[in-house]
C-alpha cells in the first residue's frame, strides 16, 4: 500500500482520495490557520497521512509542556491526575497518590513522553476512528518511525466497544496499551436511553423550560462566540483547563465544513443558554463540545438539556453513543455502561530507559488506576 505524509495546507497533487471532502476541508483549514490559533492550549505540528483511501490527521510534538491532553500524555496522566485529586475524595490515600504523581512526573519527563507523534488525532477529547480496522497499522507505524525515529508513536481513544479490531491490531503490532480513562457508552438508544425514566425527565425539563431548540442551519459570528463561551464555562472553568480550549474561529470553521453538528437551546430573548457540538464517524456519535451558562439557576437543568440534545440526535439517527468520560452516575442512569479507553504507544525503537518508563506506567495504570476507575465509577 502506498503511504504519503504531507502538509495538508500545501498538499501535493493527488494527495487526497475522492469521496471525503469534509475531512479534507477540516485538515486543510487547520493546516492553514494552525492548531494554536483555533485551539488556544494546543501547540503541535499538523500533518496528514494518506493510506489507501483514508487520510489521517497527524500531530507532532517535541516534548512541549503545559498544554491540552489531546496531544500531550504528560497532561493526561500527571497534570490531570493532580487536578482530579482536588476533586475526588480518596481519603487517607491522598498523600500516597500525590507522592506517586510527583514521582511519575519526573519519570515521564525524563522519558520525554511528550515527544510524540499521533496518528488519527482530531484534536478532540475523544477521537473516533470510524471503520478503520488497523490492517495497515504496521505499515503506517514503519513510516512514522522512519520519519520520526526519536518520537513515541501514539494513537488515542482506543476501546473494545468502538474499535475492537483496531485495538487488537495495535496489540499484535507491539504497541503498549495504556489505560487512559473510563468512558460511558450506549448501544441501541431507542431501548437503552429513550425508554429510561431519567431520559424522559430530561425531555420534560426541556419542554417545561420554554427554551427553543436551534439546529443551526446557519451560524452567525455571535453564535460561534457564544458557543465558545458556553463550552469554556463548563469544560474549562468548571472542570479543567487541560481540556481543549476551542476558539470561536474553531467553532465557526467546524460548523462551516460540517465536521461538527451543533444543536442548542435559546431562552425567550433569543440568548443561547446550552449547546452540544457532535462528531460522527461511522455508526458512532460523541459530543466533544458541550456547554451551558453556568451563571444561570441550577434548577433550569441546563446540563441535562445539553446532554439530551446530543443523545436525542444519536437516537433519531440510529447511532451508537460514546458519552466520553465523567458524570458516571448521571450517564449510567440513562443507560450507559463503562468501558476502559486506551492510549496506544509504540516505543520499541526508543532507548531502553524511555521504553522502560512507558512499560512501567502501563503496568501501574492497569494494576491500580483501572480497578479504582471501575470501583468508583470514574
Amino acid at each position: 500500500m502506498t503511504l504519503l505524509l504531507f502538509n495538508p495546507a500545501s498538499s501535493p497533487a493527488g494527495a487526497w482520495p475522492d469521496g471525503d471532502p469534509t475531512s479534507q476541508s477540516y485538515l486543510e483549514e487547520v493546516g492553514r490557520q494552525s492548531p494554536a490559533v483555533l485551539i488556544r492550549n494546543v501547540r503541535t505540528r499538523w500533518l496528514a497521512l494518506r493510506s489507501g483511501t483514508r487520510v489521517f490527521p497527524v500531530t507532532v510534538n517535541e516534548a512541549e509542556a503545559d498544554g491540552s491532553y489531546v496531544c500531550l500524555p504528560h497532561s493526561a496522566y500527571i497534570s490531570y491526575g493532580r487536578q482530579e485529586l482536588d476533586l475526588v475524595d480518596v481519603g487517607a490515600l491522598t498523600p500516597i497518590f500525590r507522592l506517586a504523581i510527583a514521582f511519575s512526573d519526573r519519570l515521564l519527563r525524563s522519558a520525554k513522553i511528550n515527544k510524540i507523534v499521533h496518528i488519527d488525532n482530531w484534536l478532540l477529547s475523544t477521537n473516533l476512528h470510524g471503520d478503520w480496522n488497523g490492517a495497515d497499522l504496521d505499515e503506517i507505524r514503519t513510516l512514522l518511525v522512519a520519519e520520526f525515529p526519536d518520537h513515541i508513536i501514539g494513537l488515542r481513544s482506543l476501546d473494545r466497544w468502538s474499535c475492537p479490531q483496531l485495538l487488537e491490531a495495535a496489540r499484535k503490532d507491539g504497541w503498549r496499551l495504556l489505560p487512559s480513562r473510563q468512558i460511558w457508552v450506549t448501544d441501541e438508544l431507542e431501548v437503552n436511553w429513550r425508554r429510561r425514566n431519567s431520559s424522559k425527565q430530561d425531555f420534560r425539563v426541556l419542554k417545561k423550560s420554554g427554551f427553543q431548540i436551534d439546529e443551526f442551519d446557519t451560524m452567525t459570528r455571535a453564535d460561534a462566540e457564544r458557543i465558545s463561551d458556553l463550552y469554556r464555562m463548563l469544560y474549562v472553568e468548571k472542570y479543567s483547563d487541560l481540556n481543549p480550549v476551542f476558539e470561536a474561529d474553531y467553532i465557526a470553521m467546524t460548523h462551516g465544513h460540517g465536521i461538527l453538528r451543533f444543536r442548542g437551546v435559546r431562552d425567550k430573548t433569543g440568548l443561547l443558554v446550552a449547546i452540544a457540538g457532535m462528531f460522527v464517524r461511522g455508526t458512532i456519535l460523541t459530543a466533544p463540545v458541550v456547554g451551558y451558562d453556568t451563571t444561570r439557576p441550577q434548577n433550569e437543568g441546563l446540563y441535562r438539556i445539553a446532554c439530551w440534545l446530543f443523545s436525542d440526535f444519536a437516537a433519531r439517527s440510529g447511532l451508537r453513543l460514546n458519552g466520553s468520560a465523567g458524570a458516571g452516575h448521571f450517564k449510567r442512569a440513562r443507560g450507559a455502561k463503562g468501558e476502559i479507553e486506551y492510549w496506544a504507544m509504540f516505543c520499541r525503537h526508543l532507548p531502553l530507559w524511555r521504553r522502560t518508563v512507558i512499560v512501567a506506567l502501563e503496568a501501574c495504570l492497569r494494576g491500580f488506576a483501572v480497578p479504582m476507575m471501575i470501583r468508583r465509577g470514574l
